[in-house]
């Protein structure tokens, strides 16, 4: 009897796995754009793709190149995962020593337009760089900054609903625990957010039209 597969979990392995049963016939992700140090594949039974870039390389074997700029033929690859940044800050929170370790941990943009622009510019790159009916996996997170909701889930399924593609799934990884700096607890508003998403989507011929028109 099969598993069932569910929409949420604790490991991220897990779920990568799902997805890659799920969806991608081959069983394996061709490019990863955004590899940094390579932990989506660590210990987790998921081969690492042989395509693997980074705009600052970590590790051996990561080629040197910007996601929204790939040395890759239209058309060539059938699995690529995405992992982009998801803070955008100039604070304080980016010195050493001070402020939230986890601006200080994971790459961040200096505002959310900037952000989201390179959402935008690197969701279109990956339906370049993608087969028909090929598959983009793209992991991202909502956040709270400066007291205003940001929804980043939203704005990358619109975005890529508008480039092309088609949203086939979605999962939800849970987190037990999260990195809190002593002044979000002090001045907290909103609820904290414990998840965070890994959406696929399926490069299609043509937009998909979700809104029945007038008889």
């Amino acid at each position: 009897m099969n598993e069932l597969i569910k929409s949420t979990s604790y490991d991220q392995g897990e779920i990568i796995r799902n997805i890659l049963k799920l969806h991608v016939p081959e069983g394996k992700i061709d490019c990863d754009p955004t590899y940094s140090t390579g932990v989506f594949y660590r210990g987790t039974g998921i081969d690492p793709p042989d395509l693997r870039f980074d705009i600052k390389p970590q590790a051996e074997g990561v080629i040197e190149a910007d996601a929204r700029h790939l040395p890759l033929e239209a058309g060539s690859i059938s699995c690529l995962m995405l992992d982009p940044p998801f803070l955008a800050t100039t604070g304080k929170s980016l010195q050493k020593g001070r402020g939230n370790r986890i601006n200080r941990r994971f790459g961040v943009y200096p505002n959310e337009k900037a952000l989201h622009q390179m959402y935008r510019d690197i969701i279109r790159e990956a339906y370049r760089v993608l087969k028909k009916d090929g598959i983009l996996i793209f992991k991202c997170q909502d956040k709270v900054s400066s007291g205003k909701q940001y929804l980043s889930h939203v704005f990358v399924i619109n975005t890529a609903v508008e480039s092309g593609f088609y949203p086939k799934d979605l999962f939800v990884l849970l987190a037990k625990n999260r990195l809190v700096a002593d002044w979000q607890l002090r001045n907290q508003k909103t609820a904290r957010k414990f998840h965070c998403y890994f959406i696929v989507f399926q490069k299609c011929d043509t937009r998909i039209n979700y809104v029945e028109e007038e008889k």
